[in-house]
């Protein structure tokens, strides 16, 4: 039988065309489960809007907060005609969000993590210029206990130099290691340069088999 090329799967997958179809700001105003959903999570500004249009090759298909921590809602992108969901969660973090909005992470995010049976896996985006923060760490915690596969996405990797790029690609993958929800390889993307989306797509596309 004829090997397929994983990078022209996840391609074709995401050539399929992207549309938003759903928010939701409490557990009770998720969409029914359906298809497979693969959830994007991160701290505020990581770049999650610009890497979803990236991935997905639409240029507004997520909006790019003007202001970090804008983000209140799950928002449910469906990719072509199904069965791949997209799901953008809020970002946490971020020091100018109030104090209800990180309750609202620990509640609905939680909720959501722990009890959605359509929930393939979490992409948890951190930034590669950054250090890791309290709260990736707390995050991670949170997806173990939830019981919930998360794999390490690097955004912003063009602003790296290649040295410091593989130092922290090492750390990082370190700290993966120390949770037994997360994946051990650590992806490296651009949503600006593009570098890395085609590797994501095609992780994307494994995930549906």
């Amino acid at each position: 039988m004829e090997e397929t090329d994983p990078i022209e799967e996840g391609r074709k997958l995401f050539a399929r065309g992207a549309r938003f179809f759903h928010a939701a700001q409490t557990a009770e105003g998720l969409p029914e489960p359906e298809g497979i959903e693969i959830a994007l999570a991160g701290r505020s500004n990581v770049g999650k809007s610009t890497l979803i249009n990236a991935i997905t090759g639409q240029v507004a298909l997520a909006r790019v907060a003007q202001a970090p921590g804008r983000t209140r809602q799950l928002n449910f992108f469906r990719i072509g005609d199904g069965p791949l969901t997209i799901v953008d969660m809020p970002g946490y973090g971020y020091a100018a969000a109030p104090k209800a909005v990180k309750r609202d992470w620990q509640g609905l995010m939680f909720r959501y993590l722990r009890g959605r049976p359509n929930l393939r896996r979490v992409l948890l985006l951190m930034d590669a210029r950054i250090e890791d923060k309290p709260a990736d760490h707390a995050v991670m915690e949170l997806l173990d206990q939830a019981a919930v596969s998360f794999q390490v996405v690097l955004t912003k990797a063009d602003k790296m130099k290649p040295e410091a790029l593989a130092s922290k690609l090492a750390s990082i993958g370190a700290i993966a290691r120390r949770h037994p929800a997360a994946l051990n390889e650590v992806l490296v993307t651009s949503g600006e340069t593009g570098a890395g989306i085609a590797e994501l797509r095609a992780v994307i596309h494994g995930l549906l088999a």
